[in-house]
Formats: structure tokens, C-alpha cells, sequence
């Protein structure tokens, strides 16, 4: 197999992917797992509610292969903040990894 290539892109391309390729929507049906890489209150910038984590959050397929790290704001009751869905900041698609600019 052929070592990836890199492609930087803006944000909306990445979420773009992200949504089109059905990332979170594999997570939630329980085809991809998610690693929780770091988790912190968010910063008051956030404009969220009291006992909000700010995540990083990988999405790793059944081999364990990391697919996409995406941030999150984890509400109390278990809703996502924000946009209500996972920011996307690095994807495995098609082989190739594409990153945020």
C-alpha cells in the first residue's frame, strides 16, 4: 500500500468530506469507535454551559485504524454544542489525509 497523501484544506472542505463520507453517522451506528484523545472545560469564548468538556476525538474503525480526529464540546446531557455536530480536523478518506489549513 502507498503511503498517503497529504492534502490541506479549508474547513468547510473537511466538513464536507466529513459529512458526505457519513464519519459520525458510522460512529453512531456502531461501525467506527471513538477514542477520546484529550478532554478540558472549553474556554469561556465558547459561550457554553457549565460542565461542558471540549474533546478531541478520534474515530477509529473496526482494525483500529484511526479514520478522523474531529473537536467536540460534550454537553452534561450528552448533546454535542456548538453546531450540535463534531468538528472535523483530520480524515482518512480514499487514501489520502486530508487536514485542516
Amino acid at each position: 500500500m502507498a503511503n498517503p497523501r497529504f492534502i490541506y484544506v479549508p474547513a468547510s472542505t473537511l466538513r464536507h468530506i466529513f459529512n458526505e463520507a457519513g464519519f459520525w453517522e458510522l460512529t453512531k451506528q456502531g461501525k467506527l469507535h471513538e477514542k477520546v484523545y484529550s478532554q478540558a472545560p472549553p474556554q469561556k469564548s465558547s459561550h457554553e454551559p457549565p460542565g461542558t468538556l471540549s474533546q478531541i476525538v478520534a474515530y477509529l474503525d473496526l482494525q483500529g485504524r484511526q479514520v478522523a480526529i474531529v473537536h467536540q464540546y460534550l454537553r452534561r446531557d450528552g448533546t454535542l454544542g456548538g453546531s450540535g455536530r463534531p468538528d472535523p480536523k483530520k480524515l482518512f478518506y480514499q487514501g489520502n489525509v486530508y487536514v485542516l489549513r
